[in-house]
């Protein structure tokens, strides 16, 4: 359990740094580069990921695993109605659409999901203990 929620926040940490966003003329953002809060909200649902795995908290590993769905579900909706709402000065709806398309989404969403995937998985580890079967002494 410790080695797949480390593995899933180093993931989660390194898809943070990976371009998310490409806009023209600017280049690539990534989580810092679209929203400063946005990128604290989700540094720290990875640190206390990695507090999760040292503790071996199982449940604490789930919710951060769940909590970064739900950042990038909420960042990817943000960026989508940032990106429609910029372009509103423009009068003509087509032109907002093709000025909004230019937007391109990168990479490192990918990133993040692969590393969200081994925090939601994460199961106890489950101790069986066998009882050796009791042998009659006169088999002996």
């Amino acid at each position: 359990m410790k080695i797949q929620g480390v593995i899933g926040a180093l993931l989660l940490a390194a898809g943070g740094m990976c371009p998310l966003v490409h806009v023209p003329i600017i280049g690539n953002w990534n989580y810092f580069g679209i929203d400063q809060s946005l990128g604290t909200i989700f540094y720290v649902i990875v640190v206390l990921a990695f507090l999760g795995a040292f503790l071996n908290k199982t449940g604490l590993l789930r919710g951060c695993g769940w909590a970064a769905v739900v950042m990038v579900i909420l960042t990817l909706s943000a960026v989508w109605f940032k990106s429609h709402d910029y372009f509103s000065f423009i009068h003509f709806k087509k032109l907002i659409n093709l000025a909004s398309g230019m937007v391109k989404y990168k990479w490192g969403w990918f990133v993040i999901l692969a590393g969200v995937l081994p925090l939601i998985t994460v199961r106890k580890k489950v101790i069986v203990i066998q009882q050796i079967p009791e042998v009659p002494l006169s088999e002996v």
